[in-house]
């Protein structure tokens, strides 16, 4: 298994907007080979940083299935329009990826 995770810094204000964004999307991963689930994840607000922390949390069957999502059409579809709302955040996405070393 794979978890693939990007990291936002959503300015204060927004979050319900960025919600919406993730809520109303068109996504294809169910008809992904290799996807297995998909969570957003909403972590406690910066008052001081003006932001809160939210992440995307993907799983997938392996590390490869991911990188060919990356590499594919429904890819580029699902991002096409990401630059559009860049002041909604507070900097870039952060990606991080993890092989599952032992679960559950």
């Amino acid at each position: 298994m794979y978890i693939a995770m990007n990291r936002f810094k959503v300015a204060t204000g927004n979050e319900g907007d960025f919600e919406t964004v993730w809520r109303d999307r068109a996504s294809s991963l169910a008809n992904v080979p290799g996807f297995v689930e998909f969570r957003l994840l909403r972590g406690k607000a910066s008052e001081e940083e003006g932001y809160t922390l939210y992440s995307s949390h993907t799983v997938w069957t392996s590390e490869a299935d991911f990188q060919n999502w990356t590499k594919s059409e429904n890819f580029r579809a699902a991002h096409r329009n990401a630059g559009d709302r860049k002041a909604m955040y507070k900097g870039p996405p952060v990606f991080e990826g993890f092989n599952v070393v032992e679960g559950v």
